[in-house]
């Protein structure tokens, strides 16, 4: 079975593609390296003992596109090719929705013209808004997302729920939080160009000295500590969520499929047990500083994952310490590569 990854060469994609080749599918990368770098092709191929195929292009250039389904024959594909930062999203709105919809729009086309199914889509908890009742399920109330990144994935989302509809498509929406950590190998983790949006890279880069100081958007939500609450889960246990996610959708009889799982862990942390929790994983300090709100944010979002667990025999099981674990040998790995 032949996989098309868009995005693969991203923080989640890289993940997902080294779990694609290790359950024996065959891969085929789509990235334009607006998010990543060239050499995590190499690592893919180092972790995994297999190399994907890789178009380095955006997905925007229909040509380019048409270009490699005619040339494999491609049995899925999963959806990583999207622009994700919250608090970029709302200074930059028109290139969010350019970005995310259009390359979005492209693929299904090319689905739809040579009749393939089986399509994953990178969605988010931003979907559910400020929830009104936590833990987060898939039957939560949709709301208006804060942020244009969140419009992007809602609107992706029904999409896709017409694609299925329409064509008789099948597809499965997976709605992540917080993805942490990096692969246990050290050699694949979150990448982030110039100043991080998220909050743990932000956290590895200051504990290096990369950053003077953490800025922690707003201390005054009404949590425990003051700090945003958000489910942070481990990217390998993410990954193979991915993997099952296909194979449920490949197994599926039905010729018109739409699955909706929540990924996450079921708790919630604020960036402050964050921050204690890195600094007590890896013994190292980490200053930070109070800074206002941050226009997009949520003040709390954690998962029940129930349903995954249930219909896909997943479970995300690695603690926030050891993930916090893998960040820091991660951020130690790019410190040597760049020396």
């Amino acid at each position: 079975m032949t996989i098309l990854v868009t995005g693969g060469l991203g923080y989640i994609g890289s993940h997902t593609v080294v779990e694609l080749l290790q359950n024996n599918f065959q891969v085929i990368i789509v990235d334009d390296l607006s998010n990543s770098e060239k050499f995590i092709l190499d690592n893919i191929e180092k972790v995994a003992g297999k190399r994907p195929v890789f178009f380095p292009f955006d997905l925007k250039r229909k040509e380019l596109l048409s270009q490699v389904f005619d040339a494999y024959e491609i049995d899925g594909c999963i959806n990583f090719a999207a622009f994700k930062a919250v608090g970029e999203s709302q200074e930059k709105p028109l290139d969010y929705y350019e970005n995310n919809l259009f390359s979005l729009i492209n693929i299904l086309q090319e689905f739809k013209k040579r009749n393939i199914s089986n399509f994953i889509f990178s969605s988010s908890c931003t979907v559910y808004g400020q929830a009104d009742e936590q833990p987060i399920d898939e039957n939560t109330p949709l709301k208006m997302p804060e942020s244009s990144y969140g419009k992007t994935k809602q609107m992706g989302e029904e999409i896709l729920k017409d694609f299925a509809t329409a064509y008789q498509k099948k597809v499965s929406l997976l709605r992540y939080f917080n993805p942490i950590g990096s692969h246990p190998s050290a050699m694949l983790g979150e990448l982030p160009i110039g100043i991080p949006n998220n909050l743990v890279p932000y956290v590895t880069q200051t504990a290096s000295g990369i950053r003077e100081k953490l800025s922690i958007w707003g201390n005054d939500y009404d949590t425990e500590d003051g700090t945003a609450v958000r489910d942070y889960i481990y990217v390998v246990d993410l990954a193979k969520a991915h993997v099952k996610a296909l194979q449920k959708l490949m197994a599926e009889t039905e010729e018109t499929v739409i699955d909706i799982y929540n990924l996450g862990t079921g708790k919630g942390s604020s960036v402050l047990e964050v921050v204690e929790a890195f600094e007590t994983a890896n013994d190292v300090k980490v200053p930070y500083q109070i800074c206002e709100r941050r226009a997009g944010d949520i003040t709390i979002a954690y998962a029940n994952a129930d349903k995954a667990e249930r219909e896909l025999g997943w479970k995300a099981d690695t603690s926030l310490e050891e993930a916090l674990r893998t960040t820091w040998q991660w951020q130690n790995y790019l410190v040597t590569r760049e020396l």
